[in-house]
């Protein structure tokens, strides 16, 4: 592994785990979520499960062009995006558990690749491994955001 792979990994633990630049770790805003909240809808935008599985699909679509997946077109993606939330089926803790095992993941297939990986074009895209990584991260961050906020709407006005 080389030092630009090392800094995504880097980068990627800090958001999710550690004490990223830009406030809290993801995981911590996600794990203090009161699950009875989770499907409303505040001001007719996206609840905060739809929010996670959004972030669940573009992370699996991530490690699935990173391991060279051609099973899972760009199409499987598409349709799972934005997808119709059964509460049966798509619960907060199912949700969460995705989210950091397909991190999990990533990051030990990260460890196995150096920085010439990087400058490879990805499957469905016209861009680098390099641009797909750091626009995870940057993807995560930014949902994040979205939670942080939508959750302490919620949680005023409940």
């Amino acid at each position: 592994m080389n030092k630009e792979v090392r800094s995504i990994i880097r980068n990627l633990e800090n958001t999710l785990n550690v004490e990223p630049w830009f406030g809290r770790p993801v995981y911590a805003l996600l794990d203090e979520i009161d699950p009875a909240i989770v499907y409303k809808k505040p001001n007719k935008q996206h609840s905060l499960i739809e929010l996670l599985y959004h972030m669940v699909t573009w992370a699996e679509f991530t490690l699935k062009r990173v391991e060279g997946d051609q099973e899972q077109d760009m199409a499987a993606f598409e349709k799972k995006d934005w997808r119709v939330i059964d509460p049966s089926v798509h619960t907060w803790e199912k949700g969460l558990k995705q989210l950091r095992i397909v991190h999990k993941e990533m990051i030990a297939l990260l460890q196995t690749k150096n920085d010439d990986f990087l400058k490879e074009i990805v499957d469905y895209r016209q861009y680098n491994f390099r641009f797909l990584l750091n626009g995870l991260i940057q993807h995560n961050i930014y949902h994040a955001g979205q939670i942080a906020y939508v959750h302490k709407l919620l949680t005023a006005i409940s």
